[in-house]
């Protein structure tokens, strides 16, 4: 069967051309979109006289045949056939003769790929939604086990104050929920169908965009024919939100990392999702948070990698545009495999809750509270400071910890400092008094979980709605 362009060359391509040219080997999985958009405009040239009834019922039969062979990975393909299209139209054509031909009236492979790459898009988002649901529940769980446990907190990785463990883990929870905030707000945009767009300037042929739309589950056409088949934003915008939930993981990751050295010793991974070492027996290795950390800069480069083919781009199609899926895939395909392991090691991770509390004064955690309970003593900040740096200046030099200076020494320090500065003086003390909506305090951090708590089945039933209906 000649190339679906074949009508105007005199001979087929060069072998060096076919093998750069073709796509079939990646593009061959948005064949079940393919197929759905091709029996939604089947019906819609039925609706515009183009084809019989019996042509119609004969077509949609012959599409679903050849969904159940790609689906039982029984459909062949070689390299002569291109693309997932000229590969289906095919397919198609073995089945009917000469009515499988009629399918290609009013539409172009432009806005065939630019939809099929819509849809594949939406529905695998969705897929990387449930991911990050799972891994939301997974935290939010090991939180609510430690609202109370204190641990310390830090900044530039140095004890800062002391916070609860349970906060820490809300912190990395607010980040992936607006990663699925994201991926909502990029399905309203992207949310819009190119069919009827043709090669670029639409169709002379009386076809129904807006049914086709509302088939396959868009709210609605696009509403410029040129950048109905150009526009690969979507693609983009998926990618930068993918690239944001790789740098969250990664993040996350670098802290399971930390907690589960033998210097913090903090938590400990199930044996189920960790690995070892080939000569040291010993060892328990958190390679999933590794490769969380590893697998961003994958994310960020498929990103970049498809901005600068984006750039510069005339309008409307060119070939350039072939190398918008295979980032896409790799993305979507990578955050599939991390997210359920990394919801696993969360979920099932032993938290060392007395560890975290025997390291929660230290390094002059409290220093804060010093200051704090001077202001609060009319005593202006800036002298609160330099009032607590003198403590910490002490302890230094005399080998103690905050709570461990006598009264005497508090009032040689400073006559402001008086006994009673030892009530702030203990992490208890201190986690009670962080009061303010989103701190670390126990009332705050119950409201956290209760908001977490009310958002999760919102989300878990975005993530698992039907984006493309009967596909």
């Amino acid at each position: 069967m000649s190339k679906l362009w074949g009508g105007r060359f005199s001979q087929g391509p060069a072998r060096a051309l076919e093998e750069l040219n073709a796509s079939i080997s990646f593009d061959l999985r948005l064949a079940p979109y393919d197929l759905a958009g091709s029996k939604a405009h089947a019906r819609v040239l039925h609706r515009a006289g183009l084809l019989t009834e019996p042509e119609l019922e004969q077509m949609l039969t012959a599409l679903d045949e050849l969904r159940e062979a790609v689906d039982k990975d029984a459909f062949p393909v070689s390299l002569s056939d291109e693309d997932v299209h000229t590969a289906l139209e095919r397919g198609l054509v073995e089945k009917l003769g000469a009515l499988g031909g009629k399918l290609r009236a009013g539409r172009s492979r432009n806005d065939q790929i630019a939809c099929d790459l819509r849809m594949y898009c939406r529905d695998h988002a969705r897929a990387v939604a449930v991911g990050l649901v799972d891994l939301v529940e997974a935290l939010t769980g090991q939180a609510r086990r430690t609202a109370d446990a204190p641990v310390p907190g830090m900044t530039h990785l140095q004890h800062a104050q002391p916070i609860t463990f349970g906060h820490q883990l809300l912190a990395h929870v607010q980040g992936f929920l607006r990663d699925l905030d994201r991926l909502s707000d990029w399905d309203r945009r992207t949310s819009v169908s190119p069919l009827g767009s043709g090669a670029l300037a639409g169709s002379s042929l009386p076809l129904d965009p807006v049914a086709v739309a509302a088939e396959l589950g868009f709210d609605a056409p696009a509403a410029n024919s040129i950048d109905g088949v150009a526009d690969r934003d979507f693609a983009a915008e998926l990618l930068f939100v993918t690239a944001m939930i790789g740098v969250h993981l990664s993040r996350l990751g670098e802290e399971v990392v930390l907690w589960t050295s033998q210097e913090f010793g903090w938590v400990e991974l199930d044996d189920a999702f960790a690995t070892g070492s080939s000569i040291m027996p010993q060892k328990k290795n958190p390679d999933i948070a590794e490769l969380a950390r590893g697998k961003a800069g994958r994310f960020i480069g498929d990103l970049t990698g498809l901005l600068v083919t984006l750039k510069a781009l005339p309008f409307a199609y060119n070939k350039d545009l072939q190398e918008d899926k295979e980032p896409v895939f790799d993305a979507l395909d990578h955050l599939k495999l991390l997210l359920p392991a990394m919801a696993g090691m969360i979920a099932t991770m032993t938290i060392h809750t007395e560890r975290m509390a025997e390291a929660a004064p230290l390094g002059f955690s409290l220093a804060t509270e010093i200051a704090d309970w001077l202001v609060r003593d009319g005593v202006p900040f800036r002298d609160a400071h330099e009032i607590t740096g003198a403590v910490v200046a002490f302890c230094q030099e005399n080998g103690r910890e905050l709570h461990e200076v006598t009264d005497g020494e508090l009032a040689s320090i400073s006559p402001l400092l008086r006994p009673s500065v030892r009530d702030v003086l203990t992490v208890d003390g201190a986690l009670a008094g962080r009061r303010t909506p989103g701190s670390t305090g126990p009332g705050p951090v119950a409201d956290q979980l209760a908001t977490v708590d009310a958002a999760i089945p919102q989300w878990r039933t975005w993530s698992t709605a039907e984006v493309i209906p009967g596909l």
